[in-house]
């Protein structure tokens, strides 16, 4: 019978953009049709965003995408002034990021394999990737001690992600150099994860919960809406960068909503990117368009764009052409963590 590390061999890399100038290709894709010129477009649209003073920057993020290998295309992204707020799922930003950051990693493998061996060793399969479930238990249990070193309140998923890189800092900083947490925490760009519990921070709960049932911490969904909303409040104009859908992509749309209740009139998200391979056929939110999303009052039309496509492939490339194009340069990042310092209150016992 086959052993674990006949499975955990080769280690995914994450693709460095910096690497690789893509200008050239990405522009020679205007001139051709369906998915590349609508790529085109969007990498247009994303380097406008970033030129645009004016514009704060939300990058949302579903799917499997850092253990995919995209992690660094993100840290990039935020260490660049390229990104100003994240909403991500709970997986990418724990599970895949913190995870890597404690010093673990994600492994080459194939879908054509007996599942059942792999539960046996211990080793959970992400389509053709690999990680091991004991290391994956121990990202569990850190995110336990760190509930369990904060002073029982509810929280918003941004205080909570906030003390991951403050935890990363105070233990001598992750062990790679390409932590999106990590790099958040340090350029104060605010991280939200709506759906907090649905990853390794909900079994550190449980067991944090479990052992301090009368004084524990929570999380305060409601919290995490109105601190995203107090972004769109605080700026001039707004763009969305969407990688895949789901709640990271309603969440975000939403806050142009909110903040038109709390003051009369709040501008569209002025640009809008998202990149999907989901449709309209199903009904399901990932796939409902950007046009649609104007009928809500979410997204101006003028420059939206969406890119059907797997976000491996689109991602560098439309984050790669605004690097090489080089606006970042002239960009000051917005520190929106800030924003929140005269509510931070003391969490650590």
């Amino acid at each position: 019978m086959a052993t674990k590390k006949d499975y955990l061999k080769e280690v995914i890399e994450h693709i460095d953009i910096k690497k690789h100038n893509v200008v050239q290709l990405v522009d020679a894709m205007d001139k051709m049709a369906f998915s590349a010129r609508d790529l085109n477009r969007a990498a247009q649209i994303y380097d406008r965003m970033i030129s645009d003073k004016d514009c704060s920057i939300i990058l949302t993020l579903a799917g499997s995408l850092f253990s995919a290998g995209l992690k660094r295309v993100v840290y990039d992204m935020v260490m660049n002034n390229m990104v100003d707020a994240i909403v991500s799922t709970g997986a990418i930003m724990v599970d895949q990021d913190f995870f890597e950051a404690l010093g673990f990693k994600h492994y080459k493998g194939t879908p054509f394999v007996d599942d059942n061996e792999l539960r046996y060793l211990h080793i959970d399969r992400i389509y053709d990737t690999y990680i091991d479930e004991d290391e994956l238990r121990v990202c569990d249990e850190t995110c336990g001690k760190i509930f369990d070193s904060m002073e029982p309140n509810p929280y918003s998923s941004r205080e909570f992600l906030y003390e991951f890189g403050k935890y990363l800092d105070n233990n001598g900083g992750p062990k790679v150099e390409d932590s999106v947490i990590y790099a958040a925490y340090k350029k104060n760009v605010p991280v939200f994860v709506p759906a907090f519990s649905d990853c390794s921070a909900g079994f550190g709960f449980i067991v944090h919960q479990t052992e301090n049932p009368e004084n524990h911490v929570s999380v305060d969904s409601a919290k995490d809406f109105l601190e995203l909303t107090k972004i769109k409040l605080a700026s001039k104009e707004t763009g969305i960068f969407m990688i895949g859908g789901g709640v990271p992509k309603n969440f975000t749309q939403d806050i142009v909503v909110a903040a038109d209740i709390l003051q009369e009139d709040a501008p569209m998200h002025k640009y809008a990117i998202q990149i999907t391979v989901a449709d309209e056929r199903d009904g399901a939110l990932s796939g409902s368009t950007l046009k649609e999303a104007s009928s809500w009052g979410k997204v101006e039309t003028t420059f939206e764009q969406m890119v059907y496509s797997e976000a491996t492939i689109a991602l560098p490339l439309i984050a790669g052409y605004a690097y090489h194009k080089g606006s970042w340069k002239q960009r000051k990042g917005k520190e929106f963590q800030k924003l929140y310092a005269v509510d931070q209150t003391p969490v650590v016992k």
